[in-house]
């Protein structure tokens, strides 16, 4: 059985997804918030890709981090690995409650997720797979340090994707 790992910064705690942050994800995926996700998606469909990324940990060896602010306890949203089906590979990916928006919060849990993949893994690189059209997505992992690339593959047509090298210099 895999062990997820508990990651830190200064402002939060980076755990294994609970059954009780599910509600968070639901509220994102039934709204209009996710249409760049494929969204948005009834309760139950919602339930079922969530339930399908939490398993990636035991089926891949990571998966997504629920975000918790350290000094609340509050559930902030999901930074981590995703990679359903027809995914070229492993994806950084994030997702924020709206209180949490505006704030570094995606910003300072994917980084987070970028220095512990440096840390635990040999892979060169990991992608963000971001429609075209989710300009903040884009600047976000343009700020982390990515590039864009155009010789990967993406999931749709038209995707944007950013890479981000595991090894040498830290962002």
């Amino acid at each position: 059985m895999t062990t997820i790992p508990t990651l830190t910064t200064d402002r939060l705690i980076l755990r294994a997804p609970r059954l009780a942050d599910f509600d968070a994800w639901a509220d994102y995926f039934t709204s209009p918030r996710s249409v760049f996700e494929g969204g948005p998606f009834d309760r139950v469909q919602a339930y079922r890709i969530w339930a399908s990324d939490v398993a990636l940990w035991q089926l891949r060896g990571y998966g997504p981090f629920a975000v918790e602010d350290r000094d609340t306890g509050a559930h902030l949203g999901d930074v981590g690995l995703y990679q359903s089906a027809g995914y070229p590979a492993a994806e950084l990916g994030w997702f924020t409650v709206p209180q949490a928006e505006g704030k570094g919060i995606a910003f300072e849990a994917a980084q987070r997720v970028l220095d512990w993949l440096r840390d635990t893994t040999d892979w060169p690189h990991v992608t963000n797979i971001i429609h075209p059209d989710n300009d903040r997505s884009i600047a976000l992992g343009l700020r982390l340090g990515g590039v864009i690339d155009p010789s990967l593959p993406g999931i749709d047509q038209g995707d944007v994707v950013i890479r981000h090298d595991l090894k040498g210099a830290q962002t």
